[in-house]
């Protein structure tokens, strides 16, 4: 008897361990990827000198980025359904450890582009697996403390990130940044294949399902062809050729992608998801929650820079106390939704955003860097209350064999909200640069188009509180 009480503790203890391993990878592996993504913002500068190269030609230093992203999320998701994801995931960190490299060695523009797009071709993996991973392996009343964890590093990336890549290749050179993610990705190659457990995909019974490429490759190409036609009306309009172009082609692929899934024996998104009005509504959430917390990270920099004339430095650190709010709070909410459930923290987060994006529109906007901090802060501590409950709604919302392909289209709409986000209120930013009256009419300063900006924001936060009204009840 004494012997099976020990052997059962051995296995506890064991299995413990096996789980701080796999955590230690997550955690390594989405801090890597939130760094990565905007670890060159401040170096663009000196690519742009040292590769001879226009702004808007080294832009695509961080576009080639978020397009790759977008889409390769949902694939990855889907992908985890077909293939054992210790294999999956270690072969995507090779794929940004050969990006890494690909930049490193650049020696002009165009090959750093590819770099980073194979950069994100690899990152992309990370945020849909890790959710994967963390919900086949923590039973429903342990996942919000893992998903915070997890949220709470990529808050630590993303707030770290622009700081690091400015300091280090300031002194190192833009290329030492790359050097950088290169070294970590093989670590992390190495700590996945030796920690990840062994997971079944969910589509290994006896009739192995065809993975439907076709359609796959429809919904990338909607995706990809929306963010760049978005992308592309900010910076030359709505009405030109690669713009407009881009939209319609865009259009054309979620036809065909509709028609696939009418068509197709196994579609590459199972029609039953759109049956789901909780995983509906948390894509829903997601996707417009996004929309607004991407638009004030990328708006109040250019906000206290024009207006407040700081400088690029000094305007990142207006960002830090929104970054450090997300990665102080988001393990703790994240353990908070465990016992209180999803849907309360949710609403509760996008009522705090909404009421910091509306501050900004009306009092920040124009007025002391101080109080745009402090917008960002509550904007910071809202992201906390909403990201891993919203993820740990969608998983929640989910059986089984749909957390793949479910979970690959939720984190798809984080991606999908940031880019269109950014988009779309920098063409509406553009558009009201000379306008006299702010459509907010409680604003009263000079930075009208700001105002306005961070309006839409607050209309793009009301939608996903909606959406988040019909989020699965604890009761439920």
């Amino acid at each position: 008897m004494k012997f099976n009480i020990k052997s059962k503790e051995f296995r506890t203890s064991q299995k413990q361990m096996s789980t701080r391993l796999l955590m230690m990878i997550l955690v390594l592996s989405s801090l890597v990827a939130a760094i990565t993504v905007d670890i060159v913002n401040p170096v663009l500068p000196l690519i742009s000198e040292d590769l001879e190269a226009s702004k808007a030609q080294v832009s695509w230093v961080i576009s080639g980025v978020a397009l790759v992203l977008a889409i390769g999320v949902p694939l990855y998701g889907r992908m985890s359904d077909f293939f054992e994801l210790r294999k999956l995931f270690s072969f995507a960190i090779l794929i940004l450890a050969i990006g890494s490299l690909i930049c490193a060695l650049a020696p002009n523009l165009p090959l750093l582009v590819l770099g980073r797009m194979v950069q994100g071709a690899g990152m992309s993996a990370i945020p849909v697996l890790s959710v994967v991973a963390i919900s086949k392996v923590f039973p429903k009343g342990q996942r919000g403390g893992a998903l915070g964890t997890i949220a709470g590093c990529i808050g630590v990336g993303t707030a770290a990130g622009p700081i690091f890549g400015g300091v280090v290749g300031q002194f190192l050179g833009w290329q030492s940044l790359f050097w950088f993610t290169f070294l970590l990705s093989i670590i992390i190659v190495l700590g996945a294949l030796y920690a990840l457990p062994t997971i079944t995909p969910t589509v290994a019974d006896g009739k192995h399902r065809r993975f439907d490429l076709i359609g796959g490759v429809l919904l990338g190409l909607t995706v990809g062809f929306l963010l760049f036609g978005i992308t592309q009306g900010e910076t030359v309009g709505f009405a030109s050729f690669s713009s407009l172009g881009s939209l319609i082609g865009s259009l054309l692929a979620l036809l065909g992608f509709i028609w696939r899934l009418v068509t197709a024996e196994n579609p590459f998104v199972p029609p039953v998801l759109f049956k789901n009005k909780f995983y509906v509504n948390s894509v829903i959430v997601a996707f417009f929650s996004m929309f607004a917390y991407f638009s004030v990270l990328v708006f109040v920099p250019l906000l206290v820079v024009e207006v407040n004339g700081l400088s690029p430095g000094e305007a990142g650190m207006t960002l830090l106390p929104g970054g450090a709010a997300v990665a102080i709070l988001s393990p703790l909410v994240g353990r908070i939704s465990d016992r209180v459930g999803t849907k309360r923290p949710i609403i509760a987060g996008l009522t705090i955003m909404g009421i910091s994006t509306l501050f900004l529109s009306t009092f920040a906007s124009g007025a002391s860097p101080f109080l745009v901090s402090l917008g960002v802060l509550g904007v910071g501590i809202a992201c906390a209350f909403t990201n891993s409950p919203a993820n740990n709604a969608a998983v929640s919302a989910l059986r089984k064999e749909q957390v793949g392909v479910g979970m690959g289209i939720f984190q798809g709409a984080l991606y999908l909200g940031a880019g269109t986000g950014a988009g779309i209120i920098g063409a509406l930013l553009s558009a009201r640069r000379e306008a006299d009256n702010s459509i907010n009419p409680l604003y009263v300063l000079d930075a009208v188009s700001y105002s306005d900006a961070f309006l839409a924001a607050t209309a793009a936060v009301i939608i996903a509180l909606i959406a988040a009204l019909g989020l699965r009840s604890e009761s439920q």
